[in-house]
């Protein structure tokens, strides 16, 4: 296989956006927890005197993440930018990929895994979209908690991806496929 710049491109820009994407949420639900936050700062300022409702700390932990949450919604717009290109690289690349018919069955399970990938990049992309627009799209409550469960679950689906892919890499490498990390960084056909 050789793959053109372009895919190597939007590869590795899209793993750095699934990463960054998935390292938000992460913190989100831990360092930047707003109940375990809200708590701390009331002990600490009771400890010099000061006091603080659970309201208002709860207020000053969710303002504490606030940023770490625009992040996480600028890069999801980089991940539906990445899509639409990944959409354009299917009718434009010029890659040296095997064909689905002509691949081996066990090929063809990893192109259809890397589909259920991009199906899943779909839901969380539009998902994802829904949610940060649902006030102007008026979308009703009970709505709502079904997108943001579709777009948790394609989360889901994407870190078993990832750890597919990371794996299928590293076992295709020590077995039939030498140099296949090379190849998609720098693009040469492997000898």
């Amino acid at each position: 296989m050789k793959y053109t710049i372009k895919f190597r491109l939007w590869h590795w820009l899209n793993a750095l956006v699934i990463t960054v994407l998935a390292l938000s949420v992460a913190l989100r639900e831990t360092f930047f927890d707003v109940e375990h936050n809200a708590k701390v700062l009331v002990e600490e300022l009771t400890k010099l005197s000061m006091t603080l409702t659970n309201e208002q700390a709860e207020v000053i932990a969710k303002a504490l993440r606030e940023t770490l949450w625009e992040w996480h919604i600028y890069f999801g717009y980089a991940l539906v930018a990445l899509l639409l290109f990944r959409v354009f690289l299917v009718f434009k690349d010029q890659s040296n990929k095997e064909k689905f018919l002509g691949a081996s069955l066990h090929k063809k399970g990893v192109k259809l895994i890397h589909f259920a990938f991009y199906i899943a990049l779909f839901i969380i992309s539009a998902s994802g979209l829904a949610l940060t627009f649902e006030d102007q799209l008026q979308i009703p409550h009970e709505k709502v908690e079904e997108i943001e469960e579709a777009h948790e679950n394609a989360f889901y689906a994407i870190l078993v991806f990832i750890i597919l892919h990371i794996g299928g890499v590293i076992v295709a490498e020590n077995r039939d496929e030498k140099g296949l990390i090379s190849t998609m960084i720098h693009g040469k056909e492997r000898e």
